[in-house]
């Protein structure tokens, strides 16, 4: 294994000086999961659908209940069943594609996504959609990014509050205050991000390609924002000098080496996949770490007879449904803004034409070149 090489601009402790963003983290690592208070309403819409719709769309939708009945019950289909329906109406009265993030529910996933994937994946296929209407199935900066590959599409987020506690730890401010701290130095951006924080960086990346976009700029050093897990695990696959930011993922932080070493205990031969967003002592005690199409990939080329997936808990039930050969233990740390997106959401962004995501010309247009450079990287 390469040395790692790794240089800390602050911690969250840190008053960080004049690279304060003034954003405090969500929560500090073992601490309590996020709160779902009564802000938090996951289904805060209702629409009548009569019943001959509703007997309609559960004899229609019968082969794929048939796919995913191992992850959603009887009782749940019957609530989803007529979303499902409308929702797949519309798009087709619309034009319009759901760009579905694994991190869905399994009913958004597999039930009404046209585009499935990672961060990398939805980015590189909104670019080349001909419909006229994306939905963003996913959180903002996600939808921010399609629109600045899609900007004459009109882009929708079902839930305006869907958020990300990553994209919430830097500001474009804080990015111009490091390029003065390290005069030269290249800024790489995690795509987690806003559209303004992209627009002051030099490059995009995904955990899927972040070590070969550190190592195409040829610098001895490199600025890899905001995320300082993953920063910490590039540090340990290149030669390149590492300086990260101190954010962290709110859903991946809260996993620990600890929690690992108790399911090997109760399950001996369990096999444990890690996000490279998880802390080192997770990284440490999984049997493989990668990017979220990375995990995908390597529970279908294993086939393991049992695995965690260490990362949010809706990707295991849409990767369980691909996988029937394995079981899933599923730690279950889930995240509060992507559970925002549901499909009376869905249904009501399409029905309406809301929320529609715009981004400033100027910074669409610097912020896209971010994005472009990353999506241009040889494969």
């Amino acid at each position: 294994m390469l040395k790692a090489s790794i240089t800390w601009a602050g911690r969250w402790e840190d008053d960080m000086a004049f690279l304060d963003s003034g954003v405090a983290p969500y929560r500090r690592r073992g601490g309590a999961a996020p709160a779902l208070g009564a802000d938090f309403d996951l289904e805060p819409l209702r629409h009548d659908f009569d019943a001959a719709f509703v007997r309609e769309a559960l004899r229609e939708l019968k082969p794929l209940y048939a796919r995913v009945e191992r992850v959603i019950s009887p009782f749940e289909w019957a609530q989803h069943a007529p979303y499902i329906k409308a929702i797949r109406e519309l798009k087709r009265e619309k034009n319009a594609v759901v760009l579905a993030h694994n991190y869905m529910t399994p009913e958004v996933f597999h039930g009404v996504g046209d585009i499935l994937g990672d961060s990398l994946q939805l980015a590189r296929e909104a670019a080349k959609t001909d419909a006229d209407i994306i939905v963003q199935g996913g959180v903002h900066f996600m939808a921010e990014t399609s629109k600045l590959m899609c900007p004459d599409k009109t882009v929708l987020i079902p839930d305006p509050k869907a958020g990300c506690s990553l994209a919430s730890s830097i500001t474009p401010e804080d990015v111009r205050a490091l390029r003065a701290a390290y005069p030269g130095v290249p800024v790489v951006t995690y795509v987690n991000t806003s559209a303004a924080v992209k627009a002051e960086c030099d490059i995009c990346c995904t955990s899927a390609n972040a070590v070969k976009v550190v190592e195409s700029l040829g610098a001895p050093r490199v600025l890899l924002i905001p995320d300082q897990y993953l920063a910490r695990y590039v540090a340990t696959q290149t030669k390149v000098e590492i300086i990260s930011w101190a954010g962290a993922c709110e859903v991946h932080e809260r996993f620990t080496g600890d929690e690992l070493r108790r399911y090997r205990d109760a399950e001996p031969g369990i096999k444990i996949i890690a996000h490279p967003e998880c802390p080192p002592d997770v990284i440490e005690a999984a049997d493989y770490t990668g990017s979220t199409s990375g995990m995908i990939k390597w529970v279908k080329d294993h086939e393991p007879k049992r695995v965690v997936l260490v990362t949010e808990c809706s990707m295991a039930d849409n990767v369980a449904v691909e996988s029937p050969k394995t079981d899933f233990t599923r730690p279950c740390n889930l995240c509060p803004h992507m559970k925002r997106i549901t499909l009376p959401k869905i249904y009501d962004s399409l029905l309406h034409n809301k929320v529609e995501v715009t981004v400033d010309a100027d910074v669409a247009a610097r912020a896209r070149l971010a994005v472009e450079r990353m999506i241009n990287l040889p494969v």
